[in-house]
């Protein structure tokens, strides 16, 4: 029940403030902005490594799992190629999802990283956080801990006047090599 108050109270303060500037990003990696270059810089080469075609763009997704995961990490998954308004780039991030191990993100962890999220809910008995600079986290059941965390470009919000709030959009399959539009879903969580 505190933890329902406290996600309650979250989304009251976050409906009350403007959004943050920028595209949230983690680890030094920013989707649309960061090479797979820089993040093999970074991390190393991936555990493994898929090549598909999607939506006639061929793109590429790196797996880091194991030994190879980010400290704390028990798994990142980065997908690159993504279409920009001057064409497609097949070498930036487009999204990654981080799948923290227990403890790792709290509740408070993740306020006092990114802010104060645009919305925030419950879906499927999980909760969630969504940011429109980019994040969407899912909490374990008892929502003490991030499940996982799926970080995109910017994700811009429609806003109803009348109803003084945004929607919390409702997670969908993995995200198209294009920049997630304005009222876009988020991918859930983690991919295989």
């Amino acid at each position: 029940m505190r933890v329902i108050r406290l996600i309650a109270a979250v989304l009251a303060l976050a409906l009350a403030l403007p959004a943050a500037a920028g595209a949230a990003s983690w680890g030094g990696i920013e989707p649309g902005d960061t090479t797979l270059d820089q993040v093999r810089e970074r991390f190393g080469a991936p555990s493994k490594e898929t090549k598909q075609k999607t939506e006639n763009y061929d793109t590429t997704t790196w797996i880091y799992e194991g030994a190879k995961a980010p400290a704390g990490m028990n798994r990142m998954v980065v997908d690159f190629g993504i279409l920009k308004p001057d064409g497609f780039k097949p070498n930036l991030v487009r999204v990654f999802v981080l799948e923290p191990n227990p403890t790792i993100f709290t509740v408070q962890t993740v306020i006092d990283g990114w802010g104060l999220p645009t919305a925030a809910g419950d879906q499927g008995g999980y909760g969630t956080m969504l940011y429109e600079i980019g994040l969407f986290v899912t909490f374990d059941k008892q929502t003490l801990w991030a499940h996982s965390m799926t970080f995109t470009p910017p994700q811009p919000l429609p806003r109803d006047p009348a109803a003084g709030a945004a929607p919390v959009p409702a997670p969908s399959s993995p995200t198209p090599p294009t920049a997630p539009r304005p009222g876009s879903t988020l991918p859930a969580g983690p991919r295989p």
